[in-house]
């Protein structure tokens, strides 16, 4: 698919900056005329992303995430977050329901909340070299008068 328009984002993986990442997603989208319904599901997509890179990847250092997003033909948007931290050793159990390495206080939801919110959902991970998510979501039309 064409790309239309882009931005990219690199912010350290402070819990502060989460919000920030949420509302430059919302923000971005925003040109595609989405639904309420469609930026919420956006924004929350784009927090446990974010959520995910600040406390799986460095869990012990303070590192950065890196969030691009793109408008593609067809009204999609498509998001991607990035980080360098340690890696997930087990992408398909990661992402099974429940599932976390996170302690008690993580719920294990992130990878299904994000997959349930947007239309497309791919997660690559090398040990020691960090995660990619990369999520998409096609903006519905609107009908005009």
């Amino acid at each position: 698919m064409k790309q239309l328009n882009y931005i990219k984002l690199d912010f350290p993986a402070r819990s502060a900056n989460e919000g920030f990442a949420r509302a430059a997603a919302a923000a971005f989208a925003a040109q595609l005329d989405p639904t309420m319904e469609e930026l919420g599901d956006i924004r929350t997509a784009v927090s446990e992303a974010v959520t995910n890179a600040i406390v799986h990847a460095y869990p012990d250092t303070l590192g950065d995430v890196h969030m691009r997003l793109r408008i593609l033909e067809g009204n999609v948007l498509e998001i991607v977050v990035r980080d360098k931290g340690r890696g997930i050793p087990d992408v398909a159990r990661a992402m099974e329901p429940m599932y976390t390495t996170g302690g008690e206080e993580r719920s294990g939801m992130g990878f299904t909340i994000m997959g349930s919110f947007m239309d497309g959902l791919r997660v690559r991970s090398a040990v020691g070299r960090g995660t990619t998510v990369t999520m998409s979501k096609r903006i519905s039309a609107k009908v005009r008068a």
